[in-house]
């Protein structure tokens, strides 16, 4: 990069999201990107005044989706099937697009199905649009290219 190129951070708007096997439509918000480790303390029987940080467990946030309600059911189908006792695990792909609609990052995650699934709030004074947020658990998420 020669000296004085721009490198402008990416917005947050400009993003999709892919599950096999569903037709989505737009969602407003995903949360839940994340990943965590958990350490570990750990004291050597000849040390006295401090401990060792190990590296423990890696843990997976749930991801969030929320968009408006549509008569689009799919999302309530997978969530109903996995209450009803059916193995129906997805991989999934968010990515984030840059100014120009290309892709340019992508998190993927793997075996994941629903866990909560939230209707909208009604209110008979109100004119926001009807939301619904599905929670999504997961065994995995990588930030690919």
């Amino acid at each position: 990069m020669a000296i004085g190129d721009r490198n402008d951070p990416y917005t947050t708007y400009n993003f999709k999201l892919e599950i096999d096997g569903l037709t989505l439509g737009s969602f407003t918000e995903v949360t839940g990107l994340m990943v965590e480790g958990n350490a570990i303390e750990y004291r050597e029987g000849n040390e006295q005044n401090w401990t060792r940080q190990l590296v423990g467990l890696r843990t997976q946030s749930t991801i969030t989706l929320k968009r408006g309600m549509t008569q689009n059911r799919e999302l309530w189908d997978w969530s109903v099937n996995i209450g009803r006792g059916v193995l129906d695990r997805r991989d999934g792909v968010i990515i984030l697009m840059n100014e120009a609609r290309e892709d340019v990052l992508r998190w993927s995650f793997r075996q994941g199905w629903p866990n909560k699934i939230d209707g909208p709030s009604l209110n008979a004074t109100g004119n926001e649009v009807a939301m619904e947020s599905l929670e999504i658990k997961h065994e995995g998420l990588e930030l690919v290219q």
